[in-house]
């Protein structure tokens, strides 16, 4: 727990400057975390971030991650680049004689998506306003405590016991109840310009897919057999189990409350 604790306080220390700052340099930060996470991700499936597959994702991440409003060439050279990157990822499952499968390539492809989308939206949220950032985080932050304090309270029935044994139906009610407190306070500091009760229901809808993306993780990890993403984070695992929630909750949130 000392150890857990202390990671937590160094983490929030390191962290906090560059989400306050924003700009260039939460961007720089978010490419850094994001290819930790990807390497996490192939390391799970035995993928060596310094290889031909994984130079080419690392290499997608950084393209799939550029600034949306950098211009229309962004979105050019990312299709261009994404297609290909796959037939380069395909074709290399021919090259290594088939030591590197077409599940690979075909994983390999859906991290680029999976991490790059996520911390994309990460420094894109927060380009929009720091409040917006701080909704998410406060979003998962009481949707975690809520399913943990409900499920050891009320915890019965299993949510899915083959995935993450630990989590109930009780806790997931939970974590959507306690999460709706950030909203009915937020909106007293805070203008989303959006009406209470249509913001509640983007709190619900970013509660619940919060705790898929926590799902999401947790079914790599036990398909793989692994505890935990990596060990940069002692205490806590890696990169993907602490920005799990957030690689769902970010996305739609951009989608529900600030393109709309």
């Amino acid at each position: 727990m000392k150890v857990r604790t202390l990671t937590a306080i160094i983490a929030l220390l390191i962290f906090l400057p560059f989400l306050l700052k924003g700009g260039m340099i939460l961007m720089l930060f978010a490419y850094l975390l994001a290819l930790i996470a990807l390497k996490e991700l192939l390391n799970m499936n035995v993928i060596k971030f310094l290889s031909i597959p994984g130079f080419i994702s690392a290499l997608a991440l950084i393209i799939i991650m550029l600034p949306q409003d950098a211009g229309e060439w962004v979105q050019t050279i990312q299709l261009k680049s994404l297609i290909a990157m796959s037939f380069i990822v395909l074709s290399y499952t021919v090259l290594s004689k088939n030591r590197f499968s077409f599940m690979d390539a075909a994983f390999c492809l859906m991290s680029v998506a999976y991490v790059g989308i996520g911390f994309m939206y990460f420094y894109e949220t927060r380009s929009e306003g720091l409040h917006y950032i701080l909704f998410a985080f406060l979003i998962v932050w009481l949707t975690d405590t809520g399913a943990y304090i409900f499920g050891r309270l009320m915890g019965k029935h299993k949510l899915w016991p083959v995935i993450s044994p630990n989590k109930t139906i009780e806790g997931f009610i939970g974590g959507i109840i306690c999460s709706l407190l950030v909203p009915l306070i937020m909106q007293f500091f805070v203008n989303f310009h959006l009406n209470i009760w249509l913001l509640l229901i983007v709190t619900v809808i970013l509660s619940m897919f919060g705790q898929l993306g926590d799902l999401v993780e947790s079914g790599f990890k036990r398909h793989f057999g692994v505890k935990d993403s990596g060990r940069i984070l002692p205490g806590h695992g890696g990169i993907l189990d602490r920005f799990d929630s957030f690689m769902f909750v970010l996305p739609l949130l951009n989608i529900l409350l600030i393109q709309i």
